[in-house]
């Protein structure tokens, strides 16, 4: 039994601790901003008054990326805002964890990309072939495929012939859209003249054009994925810290 002397135990770090609110609390603000942008845009397209509707297209809605990105966002930057401010080593401890398995997926998705190239590029095919064929069943996926064609300048995943699997710009003899045999608007080169084999569309597919990107851009994206990285394994050890911290604080006061 202690008597007479009192035991001044080890204090939590309030560099840490508010490093790691500020931080978070942007990246739970961002996370609110994301979500809030993603139920807009249901709003808008009337998926929140018919949840059912959400299965009706037939290719990837745009909207996802948003609220899924910003659901991780927020859970994250709520556990680390409240946990560092409030000093609760378990928040905290789901912080770390939970950046954790995110830092191991994208580990395990770069490793895997690289192994598997030839099965990343025809999952890649498959994937524009299928919003190719939902071109014109959303809004948003309409603006991204416009968007990914006019700045890669590409046409389709591997060609111009890709957009055949659209109901409306197919060639067949039955189709009676005044689309016909045509490209959407974003396949048009910007300047006639510089029209390879005497067109005036894109004749490379997307699918070519990313990858000769990634080989052009390959030092920055590396760079951006290292960033990343670095930036996780920094939170994860700031988190583990101050976890450390009070939970020896907490354990100096039971000899108090």
């Amino acid at each position: 039994m202690m008597s007479g002397k009192h035991y001044k135990g080890q204090d939590v770090s309030c560099c840490i601790k508010y490093f790691i609110f500020g931080f978070n609390i942007i990246f739970w603000l961002l996370g609110v901003a994301f979500l809030g942008i993603g139920l807009w845009a249901w709003s808008e397209k009337g998926v929140l008054s018919n949840i059912s509707s959400i299965t009706d297209l037939g290719g990837f809605d745009p909207v996802w990326l948003f609220l899924v990105v910003g659901g991780v966002m927020f859970i994250l930057g709520f556990a680390g805002c409240i946990g560092a401010l409030r000093e609760n080593s378990f928040l905290l401890k789901f912080f770390s964890v939970f950046l954790g398995i995110i830092f191991f997926l994208e580990l395990t998705a770069g490793v895997l990309a690289f192994v598997f190239k030839d099965w990343i590029k025809d999952q890649l095919n498959f994937f524009i072939n299928n919003n190719i064929r939902a071109y014109r069943d959303d809004i948003d996926l309409q603006n991204l495929i416009d968007f990914t064609q006019e700045y890669w300048e590409c046409c389709g995943a591997f060609g111009a012939d890709d957009w055949n699997l659209n109901i409306y710009f197919n060639c067949t003899d039955s189709n009676p859209s005044r689309e016909k045999c045509g490209v959407p608007f974003s396949c048009c080169t910007k300047d006639p003249a510089d029209a390879e084999q005497k067109t005036y569309i894109h004749v490379k597919g997307c699918v070519p054009q990313f990858e000769k990107w990634l080989q052009d851009n390959l030092t920055v994206v590396a760079g951006i994925f290292i960033g990343v990285a670095l930036l996780q394994i920094f939170g994860i050890c700031l988190a583990q810290n101050l976890v450390s911290d009070i939970e020896a604080v907490r354990a100096s006061c039971l000899f108090t």
